[in-house]
């Protein structure tokens, strides 16, 4: 008789892993750990040009925050260079543009947000935000992004019918995967990514929620020389 042939266990297995790995790093889960199966692989060269410009992010449509059953939505976002902060919203000055195995990375003001509403009728939302930001580049295909918040960085309250306070990275720094596409503007997109909350409050608080998911696109736009593109390369 011949023998019949076996699917590998091992190849499964593996490939498993990686796809587990895969799908944590997309969602930017916060202090996600690789398995023994998954892959190292080493991040290649990074450019972030013209060196020395400052830039600003400019939400284009609207951000959404959903933390269970709550969606909150703001109309209004940007992170913009300051004259008491000027080292930040700046790409590094040359060689510091510059990266041969790895990212480039920039200290942001933290963003503002307004014109906020909630999915629950009778309440009001607001966002205050805090701390140093950070946003690092990533050259590849796609041009990969990560922003940065720092512990309790970011709070949403709503009062009203419902009182609660939402914040987000509220024991440790939080990552967020996102996406640049460099252009006139370029643009830094947040799909469907999951940020650590922590949720108080009474009734129509969602309480039971530890993670919020994040969507917003941003224009990154040159303030030291509006003719010019922030570009992220090789």
């Amino acid at each position: 008789m011949t023998p019949r042939r076996l699917r590998p266990r091992a190849v499964l297995a593996c490939g498993a892993g990686l796809a587990v790995a895969a799908s944590l790093s997309l969602a930017g889960a916060a202090g996600a750990q690789p398995g023994p199966a998954a892959a190292t692989i080493a991040a290649g060269s990074t450019t972030v040009t013209p060196a020395g410009h400052s830039f600003a992010a400019t939400l284009s449509g609207k951000a959404t925050f959903k933390a269970g059953s709550v969606t909150a939505t703001c109309t209004v976002s940007s992170s913009k260079p300051s004259d008491d902060q000027p080292a930040l919203n700046r790409i590094p000055d040359a060689p510091g543009n510059q990266n041969p195995a790895g990212p480039v990375v920039s200290g942001l003001n933290a963003p503002t947000y307004s014109g906020c509403t909630a999915s629950i009728p009778g309440v009001t939302t607001t966002v205050a935000t805090s701390g140093e930001w950070k946003v690092s580049m990533q050259y590849g295909s796609p041009i990969t992004a990560t922003l940065t918040i720092p512990v309790g960085g970011f709070v949403l309250k709503s009062t009203g019918l419902a009182n609660c306070t939402i914040t987000a990275a509220p024991a440790a720094a939080a990552d967020i995967a996102a996406a640049y596409t460099n252009g006139s503007p370029a643009k830094l997109t947040v799909a469907n990514a999951n940020v650590p909350v922590k949720v108080e409050g009474g009734f129509g608080c969602p309480t039971s929620a530890t993670t919020s998911v994040f969507n917003a696109v941003y224009d990154v736009t040159d303030t030291t020389d509006p003719g010019s593109q922030i570009t992220v390369g090789e």
